[in-house]
């Protein structure tokens, strides 16, 4: 036997594939031998040896190289990884999983640019995709932050909440405030829809949009909104008087709100001194919407209705909009309660990597 046939150097690639092939409960006698071969072979042990561990002779072995030489992992019925099959070398994953670590990929167009640019390789977007899964990535959402949030203003509005609370009377009551604009627009959303049937979603003409400020206890799910052309200083004043009105037997409502000009507005505070209120205003931390629950019931509101759903006008979206807040949010909010808490925690970007 040729003293230059006597070893075989496998790449990492190739090694664990067939050190993988060799472990599986049902694979084909003759390409288990034949990764065995190699594996002992990449191992140090000379062809005699092989040849006698394996019972084959020397000439198949020395056929079984040159197939392999020219087919790589193929010749296993495997698809081979090396280079010049169009893959990346561990070495080559690695400043690429390093790459996109420190800036991430938007698309898998600018995976694909990068390993042509920097690797010499050609993928396409489905194998792009395969390649960062394989890697540790995930394709998902960042999660949108505050900018400005002061994590010291948090802790401090946590635990003055958390005070009232543990202290509110009977005859007390806390909500949380704010307002949303619903657009008369059809919003695409994810959903489950038979394979291979096209499925679309008729789009809405004009820009008619809805003004609702309300406000939510936490509690009962007790839902009071107006309705207005637009949001200000008065509105927010016809949602207190509401409050005062359906709670009668309340002596103090305590209502949390965010800093928008209007709640500020200097025509709302003789309004909010005067000796009978019962109202009292207490601010959000600026830049700090997630210690706002109401907020999550707007997202809560947009999947009931808005998602997925066409309403050909302006009338028939209005009616939807209020039908949830009058009558789908009393009946289901059991439903909902998980989603709008006051599981409040401060926000600190030192835990995320932020992009």
């Amino acid at each position: 036997m040729s003293k230059q046939y006597k070893t075989v150097s496998l790449s990492d690639e190739q090694r664990i594939a067939l050190e993988a092939l060799c472990r599986r409960r049902k694979v084909d006698a003759l390409v288990w031998k034949r990764a065995r071969a190699f594996l002992l072979l990449d191992a140090g042990e000379d062809a005699g040896t092989v040849c006698r561990i394996l019972d084959i002779g020397p000439t198949v072995l020395t056929e079984w190289r040159f197939a392999f030489a020219g087919a790589g992992l193929s010749f296993f019925g495997l698809k081979d990884y090396s280079q010049r099959q169009g893959h990346l070398s561990v070495v080559q994953e690695q400043v690429v999983r390093a790459h996109f670590t420190a800036q991430p990929a938007r698309n898998a167009d600018e995976v694909c640019a990068y390993v042509l640019a920097e690797c010499d390789q050609n993928y396409s977007t489905s194998g792009a995709a395969k390649l960062m899964r394989r890697l540790g990535f995930a394709y998902k959402k960042p999660q949108l932050l505050p900018a400005q949030a002061d994590e010291a203003k948090q802790a401090a509005f946590i635990a003055k909440y958390e005070a009232l609370m543990n202290g509110l009377a009977a005859d007390e009551m806390v909500v949380f405030s704010d307002a949303v604009h619903p657009e008369h627009q059809s919003r695409p959303a994810h959903g489950w829809f038979p394979k291979g049937q096209k499925t679309a979603l008729k789009a809405t003409s004009g820009r008619k949009r809805l003004n609702i400020q309300g406000a939510l206890d936490l509690e009962t799910f007790q839902f009071t909104f107006v309705e207005g052309e637009k949001i200000n200083a008065q509105t927010t004043r016809q949602m207190l008087e509401k409050l005062e009105r359906n709670n009668q037997t309340k002596t103090a409502i305590h209502v949390f709100v965010d800093n928008a000009r209007y709640h500020h507005a200097k025509i709302l505070q003789p309004w909010l001194d005067s000796p009978e209120r019962r109202v009292k205003l207490h601010f959000l931390p600026a830049y700090a919407p997630h210690l706002n629950p109401i907020e999550r019931l707007w997202g809560v509101m947009h999947k009931w209705v808005t998602h997925n759903r066409h309403y050909a006008t302006f009338n028939q979206f209005t009616e939807a909009i209020f039908d949830f807040f009058r009558k789908t949010l009393p009946e289901k909010w059991p439903e909902f309660r998980d989603t709008a808490t006051d599981n409040f925690r401060v926000i600190s970007l030192k835990e995320y990597k932020v992009i």
